[in-house]
């Protein structure tokens, strides 16, 4: 297990993309409770790591088609969704990033992994509409999802679709 020290408040837990735990903690955190917090999550640990599917391997070809792909398809959509939200992003980005499929930058910056093209159009809309939103509210608060729901009333839906 790798235990990972850095300047935070709290412990956290994941898997690596090999499915090996990997815990984040404060830099002064004691062993003890480090330990005291894995044994309670060992339970987590064996579900996730049951359920772990290692990442495909691409080839630079399919990894070029599924760029090609997002740098038509993504700034189109997001074109077309930033005034139903009423924002207007300063850029957009595509990313290789395997571990989230979009982000938002306090700048006012997307970015979206070129892995969201292998997902629905449905899960597309999804993620740039949670992005957009990113640029009224910095959180995941009960009000933000709100704003996503004004434009995808069935965003919860999308959301099981983009986990597939």
């Amino acid at each position: 297990m790798k235990i990972i020290r850095s300047r935070r408040k709290t412990i956290s837990l994941s898997l690596d993309r090999e499915g090996n735990p990997v815990v984040r903690a404060p830099l002064f955190c004691s062993g003890r409770v480090i330990e005291e917090f894995i044994a309670r999550h060992q339970g987590w640990i064996e579900r996730r790591q049951a359920e772990f599917i290692p990442p495909k391997a691409y080839s630079q070809e399919e990894l070029s088609c599924l760029r090609r792909a997002a740098k038509e398809k993504i700034p189109s959509r997001v074109s077309h969704f930033a005034p139903l939200v009423g924002v207007v992003p300063k850029g957009i980005k595509i990313t290789s990033a395997r571990t989230r499929y979009g982000s938002c930058s306090s700048k006012g910056n997307l970015c979206f992994s070129l892995f969201l093209m292998e997902k629905s159009e449905r899960a597309v809309d999804y993620v740039v509409v949670h992005e957009l939103c990113h640029l009224k509210r910095m959180d995941h608060s009960p009000a933000f999802y709100r704003e996503i729901e004004k434009i995808l009333p069935d965003y919860r839906e999308r959301m099981k679709e983009l986990k597939k």
